[in-house]
Protein backbone atom coordinates (compact mmCIF):
# COMPACT_ATOMS: atom_id res chain seq x y z
CA UNK A 1 0.00 0.00 0.00
CA UNK A 2 2.94 2.42 0.68
CA UNK A 3 3.87 1.78 -3.10
CA UNK A 4 0.46 3.48 -4.33
CA UNK A 5 0.59 5.87 -2.17
CA UNK A 6 3.58 6.90 -3.33
CA UNK A 7 2.26 6.58 -7.14
CA UNK A 8 -0.96 8.82 -5.90
CA UNK A 9 1.62 11.55 -5.15
CA UNK A 10 3.07 11.24 -8.70
CA UNK A 11 -0.80 11.84 -9.93
CA UNK A 12 -0.81 15.15 -7.62
CA UNK A 13 2.46 16.08 -9.37
CA UNK A 14 0.27 16.12 -12.70
CA UNK A 15 -2.27 18.00 -10.87
CA UNK A 16 -4.67 15.09 -11.47
CA UNK A 17 -6.69 13.70 -8.18
CA UNK A 18 -4.16 11.64 -5.90
CA UNK A 19 -5.13 8.24 -6.68
CA UNK A 20 -2.46 5.80 -6.92
CA UNK A 21 -2.37 1.73 -7.54
CA UNK A 22 -0.20 -1.49 -7.65
CA UNK A 23 -0.64 -4.84 -8.88
CA UNK A 24 0.75 -7.04 -7.40
CA UNK A 25 2.21 -11.09 -8.51
CA UNK A 26 4.06 -13.98 -6.88
CA UNK A 27 4.83 -11.28 -4.07
CA UNK A 28 6.61 -8.83 -7.04
CA UNK A 29 4.78 -5.62 -8.17
CA UNK A 30 4.06 -6.27 -11.64
CA UNK A 31 2.64 -2.89 -12.59
CA UNK A 32 1.85 0.82 -11.09
CA UNK A 33 -0.71 3.31 -11.93
CA UNK A 34 -1.74 6.83 -10.72
CA UNK A 35 -4.55 8.95 -11.90
CA UNK A 36 -3.99 10.42 -15.30
CA UNK A 37 -7.41 11.67 -16.21
CA UNK A 38 -6.12 15.60 -16.27
CA UNK A 39 -2.90 15.11 -18.03
CA UNK A 40 -4.17 12.94 -20.99
CA UNK A 41 -7.72 14.61 -20.83
CA UNK A 42 -9.34 10.95 -20.88
CA UNK A 43 -12.10 10.45 -18.09
CA UNK A 44 -11.14 6.26 -17.96
CA UNK A 45 -7.52 6.56 -16.81
CA UNK A 46 -8.16 6.16 -13.40
CA UNK A 47 -5.28 4.37 -11.15
CA UNK A 48 -6.40 1.30 -11.00
CA UNK A 49 -7.03 1.40 -15.58
CA UNK A 50 -3.54 2.04 -15.93
CA UNK A 51 -2.18 -0.38 -13.46
CA UNK A 52 -4.23 -3.00 -15.09
CA UNK A 53 -3.44 -1.93 -19.09
CA UNK A 54 0.38 -1.90 -17.54
CA UNK A 55 -0.01 -5.55 -15.56
CA UNK A 56 -1.96 -6.82 -19.28
CA UNK A 57 0.87 -5.13 -21.55
CA UNK A 58 3.67 -6.78 -19.23
CA UNK A 59 2.47 -10.13 -18.59
CA UNK A 60 1.19 -10.45 -22.03
CA UNK A 61 -2.15 -11.81 -20.98
CA UNK A 62 -5.81 -10.15 -20.86
CA UNK A 63 -6.16 -11.85 -17.38
CA UNK A 64 -4.74 -11.39 -14.10
CA UNK A 65 -5.32 -14.86 -12.08
CA UNK A 66 -3.86 -14.70 -9.07
CA UNK A 67 -3.22 -10.98 -8.93
CA UNK A 68 -3.92 -8.61 -6.09
CA UNK A 69 -4.08 -4.62 -6.52
CA UNK A 70 -3.24 -2.44 -3.88
CA UNK A 71 -5.16 1.13 -4.46
CA UNK A 72 -5.14 4.21 -2.16
CA UNK A 73 -8.97 4.92 -2.58
CA UNK A 74 -11.53 2.60 -2.82
CA UNK A 75 -12.64 2.06 -6.59
CA UNK A 76 -15.08 3.73 -8.17
CA UNK A 77 -17.77 1.19 -9.96
CA UNK A 78 -16.17 1.70 -13.35
CA UNK A 79 -12.77 0.49 -11.87
CA UNK A 80 -14.03 -2.13 -9.99
CA UNK A 81 -15.66 -3.91 -12.88
CA UNK A 82 -12.60 -3.47 -14.58
CA UNK A 83 -10.76 -5.24 -11.36
CA UNK A 84 -13.52 -8.17 -12.00
CA UNK A 85 -12.94 -8.23 -15.95
CA UNK A 86 -9.31 -8.72 -15.49
CA UNK A 87 -10.04 -11.41 -13.14
CA UNK A 88 -7.94 -9.73 -9.96
CA UNK A 89 -8.16 -12.15 -7.10
CA UNK A 90 -8.00 -9.34 -4.03
CA UNK A 91 -8.00 -6.02 -4.10
CA UNK A 92 -6.82 -3.98 -0.88
CA UNK A 93 -7.67 -0.27 -0.59
CA UNK A 94 -7.19 2.20 1.90
CA UNK A 95 -9.80 5.09 2.28
CA UNK A 96 -12.96 4.60 1.48
CA UNK A 97 -15.17 6.82 -0.86
CA UNK A 98 -18.49 7.54 0.53
CA UNK A 99 -19.50 9.54 -2.56
CA UNK A 100 -17.88 7.55 -5.44
CA UNK A 101 -16.83 4.02 -4.01
CA UNK A 102 -18.44 1.49 -6.13
CA UNK A 103 -17.49 -1.61 -3.81
CA UNK A 104 -18.63 -0.75 -0.14
CA UNK A 105 -19.50 2.54 -0.40
CA UNK A 106 -22.19 2.99 -2.94
CA UNK A 107 -23.04 1.18 -5.85
CA UNK A 108 -21.38 -2.06 -3.97
CA UNK A 109 -21.01 -4.07 -7.29
CA UNK A 110 -19.32 -7.17 -6.35
CA UNK A 111 -22.59 -7.61 -3.90
CA UNK A 112 -24.94 -8.35 -7.62
CA UNK A 113 -25.90 -12.00 -8.69
CA UNK A 114 -24.48 -11.09 -11.87
CA UNK A 115 -20.75 -10.71 -11.73
CA UNK A 116 -18.95 -13.09 -13.08
CA UNK A 117 -15.72 -12.63 -11.22
CA UNK A 118 -15.87 -11.03 -7.82
CA UNK A 119 -12.52 -10.67 -5.95
CA UNK A 120 -11.76 -10.88 -2.07
CA UNK A 121 -12.41 -7.39 -0.68
CA UNK A 122 -9.41 -5.30 2.31
CA UNK A 123 -9.84 -2.58 3.26
CA UNK A 124 -6.57 -1.20 5.20
CA UNK A 125 -7.64 1.19 7.82
CA UNK A 126 -3.77 1.61 8.78
CA UNK A 127 -3.24 3.45 5.61
CA UNK A 128 -6.67 5.23 5.11
CA UNK A 129 -5.58 8.51 7.03
CA UNK A 130 -2.68 9.09 4.50
CA UNK A 131 -4.77 8.92 1.69
CA UNK A 132 -7.50 10.71 2.82
CA UNK A 133 -5.34 13.41 4.06
CA UNK A 134 -3.58 13.67 0.88
CA UNK A 135 -6.49 14.15 -1.04
CA UNK A 136 -8.03 16.46 1.60
CA UNK A 137 -4.88 18.76 0.88
CA UNK A 138 -5.11 18.11 -3.33
CA UNK A 139 -8.47 19.63 -3.04
CA UNK A 140 -8.09 22.45 -0.36
CA UNK A 141 -5.53 23.57 -2.59
CA UNK A 142 -7.41 23.10 -6.13
CA UNK A 143 -10.50 24.67 -4.08
CA UNK A 144 -7.82 27.97 -3.51
CA UNK A 145 -7.32 28.78 -7.51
Amino acid sequence: MKQALISAARARAHDDVPIGAVIVCDGKIIARGENRVQQRMDPTLHAEIVAIRRACAKTGKKFLDGCDIYVSLEPCAMCATAISFARIQNVYFAAADAKGGGIMSNARIYETDRHLWRPCVHQMPEYADASAAMLREFFAQRRKK
